[in-house]
């Protein structure tokens, strides 16, 4: 069992290059503060891990897990690792560290997701985030892979099942309100108009062929930090505290899959199932299983990959809520709202909330954190004690999905 301390995220709407900060700045003033609000010292420290996707792209820098030895002369000599999986980085190092805990290594690691991607032009960006693709082999005609390949799932969808791009827009108009509620959003200060959700070419242009500007999750500078702790550590941390070692949450289950990095590849081998990506299913279940849920309603809320409005509506079904295809049901009966049967994204998600690559499986589980403990102020879920994360890498490539619960 691995027990979640706290942590802490950074402002998404901050420009790292604009306020003269490098991604190793980011990184110290992340630790420090992370380090403070759940009133650790470095030196209780055991092990740290970094997940980042593409550093070494956006800031010309890798070996990321050195900076800890930037923050803090005590952490000169620590364990530290780097781990890469597109835009499930961030989940992979939080599996690393949590593994490394069960197996008795250690018993408290500091995990960091991050990335800087404002410091170069769009156009630059949307080449660097392209290497979670098959490169050289496909969409090499796409001025933007990523709204290419999502635009391509929503046509798959509405191949196999149907699909109105009305629900879609209705996705993107929930997360950019949930996204209001959140101080550390990077779109909380956005205004919209009342052709801002809807098909205006004005309001709302196309991106890449059905993908529109506001179905697009956000190219952002940000950073999150985790505390895991093993059960004996959890319990010294507790007693310390005058609280009971209950009120800690942990990682009741996780779910890891991978799948072939190309695109036509996942959509063929799935033409007969019932899932367009049954290995993001398998993940899910696989979570479910390890937490012993039996079923949808013992989950409260969910946090999970919208990098496009087609992310999310894949994830409404491949998530159980609707029979596979039909997510539109839970988009028009409410289900996914703040209030609703099963809320999404009640921190606003990529789209609302901002997408630091590295950073967002660390994000997720943080929230999750503050929503089960009660800690998530305007977008907290009432009563919410179980939260189940859905972070995935490429076109599904790699997905990670946890639940965390009290």
């Amino acid at each position: 069992m691995v027990y979640i301390l706290g942590g802490w995220q950074s402002d998404f709407s901050t420009n790292w290059a604009r306020e003269g900060k490098e991604i190793a700045d980011a990184f110290a003033d992340a630790v420090e503060h992370g380090l403070a609000s759940v009133g650790l010292e470095p030196r209780d420290i055991d092990c740290g891990h970094v997940g980042n996707f593409v550093g070494d792209l956006f800031a010309g820098q890798g070996l990321l897990g050195g900076f800890f030895g930037l923050v803090h002369p005590d952490f000169d000599g620590l364990p530290t690792a780097r781990h890469e999986a597109a835009c499930a980085s961030g989940s992979v190092a939080i599996l690393a560290a949590a593994a490394e805990i069960e197996a008795g290594r250690y018993d408290l690691a500091c995990v960091v997701g991050l990335e800087q991607m404002r410091n170069v032009p769009g156009q630059k960006a949307a080449e660097n985030l392209a290497a979670a693709a098959w490169v050289g082999h496909e969409y090499q005609d796409a001025a933007f892979l990523w709204p290419r390949v999502f635009s391509d799932l929503a046509d798959e969808y509405d191949n196999r099942f149907g699909l109105k791009t009305e629900h879609l827009l209705r996705i993107a108009e929930i997360n950019f309100s949930n996204a209001k509620r959140n101080p550390n959003a990077q779109t909380r200060q956005w205004s919209f108009t009342a052709n801002s959700f809807t098909t205006d070419d004005v309001a709302n242009p196309v991106v890449e062929g059905r993908t529109r500007k506001l179905d697009c999750g956000q190219v952002t500078d940000g950073i999150a930090v985790l505390f895991l702790a093993s059960p004996r550590r959890a319990a010294e941390y507790a007693a310390k505290r005058g609280v009971p070692l209950e009120s800690l949450p942990t990682i009741k289950g996780w779910g890891h899959r991978s799948a072939p990095i190309s695109y036509a590849a996942k959509v063929r081998a799935s033409a007969d199932g019932p899932y367009v990506f049954p290995q993001v299913r398998r993940a899910i279940e696989e979570a479910r299983g390890r937490a012993g849920i039996r079923d949808l309603s013992e989950i409260h809320l969910v946090e999970t990959h919208d990098c496009f409005t087609a992310t999310e509506y894949m994830a409404i079904d491949h998530l159980g809520l609707t029979a596979p295809g039909q997510s539109w049901q839970a988009i028009e009966d409410g289900s996914i709202e703040i209030g609703g049967r099963l809320p999404i994204n009640p921190s606003g998600g990529l789209i609302g909330l901002g997408h630091p690559v590295g950073a967002t499986g660390v994000r997720m589980a943080l929230d999750a954190f503050k929503q089960v403990t009660g800690r998530a102020g305007d977008y907290q879920v009432e009563g919410a004690k179980t939260c189940q994360t859905l972070n995935i890498g490429g076109s599904t490539t790699t997905t990670v999905s946890l639940v965390v619960g009290i």
